[in-house]
């Protein structure tokens, strides 16, 4: 069963009432949950996408509220940092050496991949969407900086173990007849501040599978770099072969080595969604890094701890009226509510444009520039700490 907190304040600038719907974190165990399946799921979504052709971008896809589940997609970011049953961020820090702290980033970066439902997604945030929760000492603060293209940006602060992070994630989607692979791109870094070290990092793309067999797959190279020790990560996600062979199915390959020489200094084996083990070249000792079950099986609901905190623009709130009626199966209400938000963002950047005026975010700077042809999204924190959050996940 669905756990559902509501908290109603006032805000603090108008006279109106916040209701704020929160509902379980992405967890390894959230396949079972079958309340968000859509009935007939194959047909519905081959007769949403029979217009769309092949190569099409389909970030800009807006899904009827049937194929969401009830919360944001900027929420599901953050609950992937902050939603954790083990604390890796604090093993991080307590490395007794450069080999050891990269070992526990590699293990932290896989934490932050779950399991996700095949027909369903998250809403896509509107622009100036914010969330903000915390998790013991780790504050998280995220923003919809740009909505065309969409760019999500994080930025979250641990003051007792001087950890630092800084996510700046958008994604283009494209749709190849059977399936649908998003690139997700951006930089994510994660600062050691006691250690002096950063840890730039990558994600592996997303690919929703239509036939042979419906599915939804991490696959791709992530690369996690320390300039300043030298070392670098190399792992590869893969999913399903065409053939089926479950030993490939969420597995992942890699390796750690010296940058600087290219040598190799351990092999890196498993599967994300079960454990993954390091394997020392030399002495061909082998140590499991990671286990899934411990730490992203049966997470905690967020809660709001202090409702007076609450902002307007905070993604419960936003999608309250969407997550209530999806969680009574009110899928006509649902469209209606959600809807009412696209058209209310639409009418926004409208009035935008006709007073020649350009969206600045609340709490990070957006830049971009082009790298081979590319743009390049980067986003910079506006204060050099985020503060305790009215949402929090219980220890």
């Amino acid at each position: 069963m669905l756990n559902e907190g509501v908290n109603k304040n006032k805000n603090k600038n108008e006279d109106e009432e916040f209701t704020v719907i929160l509902t379980p974190p992405l967890s390894l165990d959230y396949e079972s949950v079958n309340v968000y399946r859509a009935p007939n799921l194959l047909q519905r979504i081959f007769s949403l996408l029979k217009n769309v052709r092949p190569g099409s971008d389909v970030t800009r896809f807006s899904l009827p509220a049937i194929f969401n589940i009830p919360k944001s997609q900027l929420q599901c970011y953050g609950e992937s940092v902050y939603c954790v049953n083990d604390d890796i961020l604090s093993r991080c820090v307590n490395g007794r050496t450069p080999v050891e702290r990269l070992t526990s980033v590699v293990a932290w970066s896989i934490s932050m991949y779950r399991p996700l439902i095949f027909g369903v997604a998250p809403y896509n945030p509107i622009l100036g969407e914010t969330h903000h929760a915390s998790r013991g000492y780790l504050n998280v603060l995220l923003e919809q900086v740009s909505h065309h293209p969409p760019v999500s940006a994080l930025y979250a602060t641990n003051e007792k173990d001087n950890i630092e992070m800084t996510w700046c994630q958008y994604s283009v989607s494209r749709f190849h007849g059977t399936s649908v692979e998003t690139r997700v791109l951006g930089k994510r870094e994660l600062r050691l501040i006691n250690n002096g070290e950063s840890y730039v990092m990558n994600s592996p793309n997303l690919v929703i599978k239509f036939l042979p067999m419906p599915d939804v797959e991490w696959v791709g190279d992530v690369t996690i770099r320390c300039l300043e020790t030298g070392l670098e990560a190399q792992l590869c996600y893969k999913g399903n072969s065409l053939l089926g062979r479950k030993g490939n199915n969420r597995s992942i390959r890699g390796k750690i080595v010296s940058s600087p020489e290219m040598k190799t200094l351990y092999k890196i084996s498993g599967h994300w969604d079960r454990s993954v083990t390091i394997e020392d070249i030399n002495t061909r000792n082998s140590t499991v890094i990671y286990k899934a079950k411990d730490v992203i099986s049966s997470l905690k609901t967020p809660i709001v701890k202090d409702p007076k905190e609450l902002q307007a623009s905070e993604s419960a709130i936003i999608w309250a009226k969407v997550n209530k009626c999806i969680l009574s199966n009110a899928w006509d209400k649902a469209n209606d509510a959600k809807t009412a938000i696209e058209e209310k963002e639409r009418e926004l950047v409208t009035n935008r444009k006709l007073k020649d005026e350009h969206w600045v975010p609340k709490h990070f700077v957006l830049s971009s520039s082009k790298e081979a042809g590319e743009l390049v999204w980067e986003v910079k924190p506006k204060n050099i700490k985020v503060s305790a959050a009215p949402i929090v996940v219980p220890l």
